[in-house]
């Protein structure tokens, strides 16, 4: 498996993008989030957020086929020196072979000036939440109930 992690910039990479955005909620978080919010959760909708906000993502190439991808970014003045780790989602069937390691590893470099780095995760996704801690990320508390989603997200940081 000769896996390449690159910025995004096609078309063809956002839509790819897009549909492992689709695919993993649709697999991972089928009995966390409530159904509506997956019934609504369309690939549609996820290729234009892959085409409306394209910058600070890297995806993970399997020849030409994208199998995951991370998004980053620096909170800026609302949280100055705190960069967040914004998403990270790898096809399932590469779950185990070292493709999230690689996307983690390519977000925290970027973000590497930051003196804090955050993510938010849903606190009933016990092996989101186990890889994070492997990367040094600790719960801080902080819980955001997500009407829409149904679902509670916990902050964690390092």
């Amino acid at each position: 498996m000769g896996i390449i992690i690159k910025a995004m910039e096609t078309d063809s990479e956002k839509k790819g993008k897009a549909y492992v955005h689709w695919k993993s909620w649709h697999e991972s978080y089928e009995n966390i989030v409530s159904k509506d919010y997956l019934n609504k959760l369309t690939l549609e909708k996820c290729e234009e957020w892959a085409f409306q906000w394209p910058e600070n993502t890297y995806v993970a190439l399997d020849g030409d086929k994208v199998v995951g991808f991370v998004c980053y970014f620096g909170k800026g003045k609302d949280a100055p020196g705190v960069g967040e780790i914004n998403a990270i989602y790898v096809l399932s069937d590469y779950y185990g072979t070292g493709v999230s390691k690689k996307l983690m590893d390519v977000g925290l470099e970027h973000l590497k000036d930051y003196h804090t780095k955050e993510l938010w995760v849903l606190k009933d996704n016990p092996r989101a939440i186990s890889f994070y801690k492997k990367y040094g990320f600790k719960e801080d508390g902080t819980q955001k109930e997500i009407k829409s989603l149904g679902a509670t997200e916990i902050r964690m940081v390092k």
